[in-house]
């Protein structure tokens, strides 16, 4: 998804981890090749940059405004059929434990996700982004999970401004 009028791009890691080259087609029928602006495994993010002009951009709402039962609109490309659209709600918030990776906060969510569907926008009702479609527990069981928008935010910030996640331990 477009996220500002520079031509930055977020996207989950896994789509663009181990690729040569990225190809952007929007739906206005213009292609550009991206370049990897950073990635982040461990939240499964990454940003990419295309230079381009009059670019649509994604309205990034406020995740941590999200209550359970809220109408979550998930759009995408499952197995090629680009312009998805899957309506359901927010099943659960803060879900961990999946095994993705050392910073799970997933949004739970039984919009339809399925392959095809990563890094497109989870949005509310309002067409605001509340989060980056990111994976399915098992295909065919409604039970899909999103990054939310906010610790995307975060790390979108970190990739544009270094180009990679800098963080504390000890």
């Amino acid at each position: 998804m477009i996220v500002d009028k520079e031509g930055y791009i977020l996207t989950n890691n896994h789509v663009v981890e181990d690729v040569d080259k990225v190809k952007v087609r929007l739906n206005d029928g213009r292609e550009f090749t991206a370049t990897v602006k950073g990635q982040d495994r461990r939240t499964d993010l990454a940003v990419l940059s295309i230079k381009a002009k009059d670019l649509p951009v994604a309205a990034l709402g406020d995740s941590d405004k999200l209550e359970v039962g809220e109408w979550a609109i998930a759009i995408g490309s499952p197995f090629g059929l680009e312009h998805t659209v899957t309506v359901g709600v927010i099943s659960a918030k803060g879900r961990s434990g999946l095994g993705t990776g050392t910073y799970e906060d997933f949004i739970q969510t039984d919009a339809s996700i399925n392959p095809g569907n990563s890094g497109g926008p989870l949005v509310n009702i309002d067409g605001e982004v509340i989060g980056v479609n990111a994976m399915i527990i098992q295909p065919g069981q409604g039970i899909g999970f999103a990054i939310p928008i906010n610790l995307a935010k975060t790390i979108m910030e970190a990739l544009i401004n270094k180009g990679k996640v800098v963080r504390p331990w000890v």
